[in-house]
């Protein structure tokens, strides 16, 4: 009898090879001495920092303290982007040319420089953290709802309302689905960039979040756990990304069959 023994694909065993590569790197290299024995934590030791912080309960609320906070100044941002763009991307085109210069200046504005403002107006707590992340999440919302909005095709609405469809049906039927890609990507970028711009407001004046583990841990010269809270926040950036991805396949999967 001979047995066949599945062949694992060349692409998946290259997809994962440099991930192997640099964890041995990472792991020997701290472990030869020297300067990178004081500054870098082997991955062993993180994982073991991580297991102690989840036992003792420190790493859950931490965690969700920061998603907290990122989830309230995104649902904000997008509750408010996502109409003004329709707003402004359909027939309003003479507001839109008056506004939409002083909205693009808005957007260059760097949110850095903006926090102290921030924290004199709002004060030093939940609300000027949230404002932060509000101001980042809104500008990639709204600009690309605009897009969207903008490049739907005429022809579909105009064919819609030749056959005596109704105003929410036309909305809901028709165009919110013709700008869903638009909104979707303004969607993924802003959830992407709120959550990122948390962990710098974090550094600044909190008592908790993944922001506050690593500013403290630098400041007590603790590098596993700094090292620990970075690669949490990688891994939560990674799965962030996985679930847009998973969403946007579940939503907009009708966009391959208009294609083909």
């Amino acid at each position: 009898m001979s047995s066949s023994v599945k062949k694992v694909p060349f692409w998946a065993v290259e997809r994962w090879l440099s991930v192997v590569l640099f964890l041995g790197v990472w792991e020997l290299a701290p472990r030869a001495g020297g300067l990178l024995e004081v500054f870098i934590a082997p991955p062993s030791v993180v994982v073991n920092v991580l297991l102690e912080m989840i036992r003792e309960d420190l790493l859950p609320g931490h965690v969700l303290v920061s998603l907290g906070r990122a989830a309230a100044g995104f649902v904000a941002a997008a509750l408010l982007a996502v109409p003004l763009g329709f707003l402004l991307g359909s027939g309003f085109r003479t507001f839109e040319r008056l506004v939409t210069p002083l909205l693009r200046f808005f957007a260059q504005l760097n949110p850095f420089s903006l926090f102290p403002l921030f924290i004199l107006i709002f004060g030093i707590g939940e609300l000027s953290k949230g404002t932060m992340i509000f101001w980042v999440c809104i500008w990639p919302i709204l600009f690309n709802t605009i897009n969207g909005v903008k490049e739907i095709d005429p022809l579909l609405v105009k064919s819609a309302r030749s056959m005596g469809t109704g105003i929410c049906t036309l909305f809901f039927r028709v165009i919110l689905p013709a700008a869903l890609p638009g909104i979707f990507t303004g969607l993924k970028m802003g959830a992407g960039t709120a959550f990122f711009m948390l962990i710098a407001a974090e550094m600044i004046g909190a008592s908790r979040g993944l922001g506050w583990l690593v500013w403290n841990a630098q400041t007590n010269f603790q590098m596993p756990q700094l090292f620990a809270a970075t690669v949490v926040i990688s891994v939560l950036g990674l799965i962030l990304q996985w679930l847009f991805v998973l969403i946007e396949g579940k939503l907009l999967g009708w966009r391959e069959n208009v294609v083909h």
